[in-house]
């Protein structure tokens, strides 16, 4: 009748299956704890913590499973990750890395770079705040780069087309800020 060594067999195989997910999802966890950690560290100036976090998250990235395991915690964490790199690598050497160097997909990719401009709007108020307006050029010429390029994409509707949209309000929270810098600087003859 019925072939209890396939019932066994079966259990085994989702007993295995929950085990990789649940760790998955601690590594995808340990990911974005990392990511968070890198961009903190740059919004203090700390450059060299947030280098020896680099160090740690790239490891880790290498043993997260390409396997989604029923959950979207590794997408979400490849996101993070991408958005604390390119935050970094863009502080320091004023540019962002491809995706193949990141070993990432393109939808995390440009998930990634669009969150990174919201992480940019910040530090262009920090910036401000500490009169050093070239910075805050520097940042509205890189989101009005990653604005155009991404225009020339056709996203449907859902989570990369609400990420997409962002970079235009972060262009425009930019634009801002300078146009208040023009305006003081002018009313203080600078």
């Amino acid at each position: 009748m019925i072939n209890k060594q396939e019932f066994k067999d079966i259990g085994k195989e989702l007993k295995k299956f929950e085990e990789e997910r649940e760790l998955l999802i601690q590594k995808s966890r340990e990911i974005i704890t990392l990511s968070k950690q890198i961009i903190y560290s740059i919004h203090r100036d700390d450059i060299k913590k947030a280098e020896e976090l680099n160090k740690q998250i790239k490891n880790k990235v290498l043993t997260l499973s390409k396997n989604s395991y029923d959950t979207t915690m590794n997408n979400v964490a490849m996101q993070e990750y991408v958005e604390a790199v390119a935050f970094l690598e863009f502080i320091k050497n004023n540019k962002i890395p491809n995706r193949k160097e990141l070993k990432v997909e393109i939808e995390p990719y440009l998930c990634g770079l669009c969150d990174l401009t919201g992480e940019l709007v910040r530090k262009a108020v920090n910036s401000a705040i500490n009169k050093n307006s070239d910075e805050v050029i520097k940042i509205r010429e890189f989101i009005d780069q990653l604005y155009g390029e991404m225009l020339m994409f056709d996203f449907r509707n859902g989570d990369m087309r609400k990420k997409y949209d962002s970079i235009k309000w972060n262009l425009k929270k930019v634009e801002d800020i300078i146009l208040e810098i023009k305006i003081n600087n002018k009313k203080f003859n600078l």
